[in-house]
């Protein structure tokens, strides 16, 4: 009769401890599915995306041109570093000639969604829309969105997970329209969203002045207009770093190459140097705001 009532009482405590578990599991699963879309960690999420990201990458779709850049713009690293996944809504600011969009657009296309937005009535937007017409299978799904730089919204508020922008706060700067533009990015993310920057980086010791026309920015100046913006610094990294950059140009950075502004005087030396030293920041709009 003892034995029966040990074995009996040991029972109930395995059946106690498994329901304690299985509450806990429970629990844990439910949080989870409440975290928002944008919480999975950046270097979790660059390294879900590498695969995909290696088969974009070298799509016969994206120009020569183009993907001759990748060994100065480091996309695949970039875009690990931002954080994006196949199941994003992204939208890119001002994608220029859309070196970005070969690469943003198709990775998205199937689970995500990608949101090209471009200065109203520019030429970009007439000659993104005939880049993304003439491929169909890759562009079908890509959107182009106008805004108005001095007054910019992207879309409605709070419904893209990541926000990217490639080379473009030095023209906003010199215009004087980047804080208002750091605000409409802030407004078209969702709580806990992601905005990847890339641009020109200054000297350390550089006053804004001193850089202003010429393409290169202070990093913490930057940093500055997104924390103004009610981001959250989230990090930074050297991925497009370039130490032979001097930074001290006849034509500020549009010497350097892609642009060779001085045309052939001193060409060699400047393809030498390379594309311009450049800082990749990352910031992340807090999951509640004041």
């Amino acid at each position: 009769m003892l034995m029966y009532k040990t074995a009996l009482a040991l029972a109930c405590l395995l059946s106690l401890s498994a329901c304690a578990k299985t509450a806990s599991t429970d629990g844990q699963a439910n949080a989870a599915a409440d975290q928002p879309a944008a919480a999975v960690p950046p270097t979790t999420a660059g390294q879900l995306a590498g695969g995909e990201l290696d088969r974009v990458l070298a799509g016969k779709w994206r120009s020569p041109e183009n993907s001759a850049r990748d060994v100065y713009r480091h996309p695949r690293e970039t875009l690990q570093f931002f954080g994006l996944r196949p199941d994003m809504t992204v939208i890119e600011i001002a994608p220029g000639g859309g070196w970005y969009s070969e690469v943003l657009a198709p990775f998205l296309k199937e689970n995500g969604r990608y949101i090209a937005a471009v200065q109203a009535s520019s030429k970009v937007e007439t000659s993104l829309k005939a880049k993304f017409d003439g491929d169909p299978a890759e562009y079908s799904k890509a959107e182009i969105i106008a805004f108005d730089p001095k007054s910019p919204t992207f879309g409605p508020a709070g419904s893209a997970d990541m926000v990217l922008t490639f080379r473009n706060v030095h023209n906003w700067v010199e215009a004087d329209t980047a804080s208002v533009m750091f605000k409409g990015f802030f407004a078209a993310l969702k709580p806990g969203g992601v905005l990847g920057v890339v641009d020109h980086r200054s000297a350390a010791d550089a006053t804004l002045a001193s850089v202003k026309e010429s393409g290169y920015l202070p990093m913490d100046y930057v940093i500055g207009l997104a924390t103004d913006a009610g981001f959250k610094f989230d990090d930074k990294s050297e991925i497009n770093a370039n130490p032979k950059d001097t930074k001290d140009y006849p034509k500020g950075v549009w010497t350097l190459p892609p642009t060779y502004q001085l045309g052939d005087q001193d060409k060699a030396k400047y393809r030498e140097i390379g594309e311009s030293d450049r800082m990749t920041l990352r910031f992340v709009k807090p999951a509640t705001t004041p």
